[in-house]
């Protein structure tokens, strides 16, 4: 049993080489980029939409709930990031029930490259917000010795988010197989929709635990900007606070 996609390889031209992780990697790309334009080539705002837009303005509101709830934030900056990365994971799943599909989830390397993007990310939104002064400040605190454990923690989540969803995935697979392979006459359309639900709740988490490392990134940048920024207010005799003179 192949344990990833990566070594079905269906090009190569030396150093270069095409294989089955990227064929269906961007086939779920033109998959999503159709279903798009087919959502919004007749946007309406009267009280009959078609049930693509129905279906977007679903989808899009959930999302935002979702977002916000995480983060406590305005879900506008971080729902093209953070949507994409559940769309084409769950779309990336769904499409399992397809004969000869494999999900490109199931390579290690694509879940490396979407952890990478969620770790790119996050100096990204960073630095939009609080200048790159700001946000780099927060690696030298409390102290400069502190610099190599922070890019640790940064690489670890990273890691995490990785081999979080490919185990995932693989193991939903396996165990399928392995259950189809012990009675194929009862257990598959049961493991089959099983499979998808697995799928669905794995691009739902880490859509949550992207959101969760940009915004807990972000906040922890916040802090040590403002405690950089603050002054001390001075404090007046008799340590009381002076009060406005009453008018005679």
């Amino acid at each position: 049993m192949e344990i990833s996609l990566d070594n079905w390889v269906l090009w190569q031209q030396g150093p270069v080489l095409f294989n089955a992780t990227i064929l269906y990697t961007w086939l779920v790309m033109a998959l999503l980029v159709l279903g798009s334009w087919l959502a919004t080539r007749r946007l309406s705002t009267d009280a009959k939409i078609s049930p693509w837009q129905n279906l977007l303005e679903v989808l899009v509101g959930g999302m935002r709930e979702q977002i916000r709830q995480i983060s406590q934030q305005e879900p506008g900056t971080y729902l093209p990031f953070i949507g994409t990365l559940f769309v084409f994971i769950s779309v990336s799943n769904l499409l399992a029930v397809v004969p000869g599909y494999h999900p490109p989830t199931d390579s290690l390397s694509t879940t490396a490259a979407l952890a990478l993007c969620v770790l790119v990310a996050a100096p990204i939104y960073g630095i939009a917000q609080q200048g790159l002064r700001g946000y780099l400040s927060h690696y030298l605190k409390p102290t400069p010795l502190m610099l190599p454990f922070h890019i640790i923690s940064e690489l670890s989540r990273t890691l995490a988010l990785a081999v979080r969803l490919f185990g995932n995935v693989m193991s939903g697979a396996m165990i399928g197989a392995i259950l189809l392979a012990v009675v194929p006459l009862f257990f598959p359309l049961v493991m089959q929709l099983l499979e998808l639900l697995i799928g669905q709740v794995q691009a739902f988490i880490f859509a949550v635990l992207a959101t969760v490392y940009i915004a807990s990134a972000l906040q922890a940048h916040e802090e040590t900007r403002e405690e950089i920024i603050k002054t001390p207010a001075e404090p007046t005799r008799g340590g009381e606070i002076p009060k406005e003179d009453e008018k005679t």
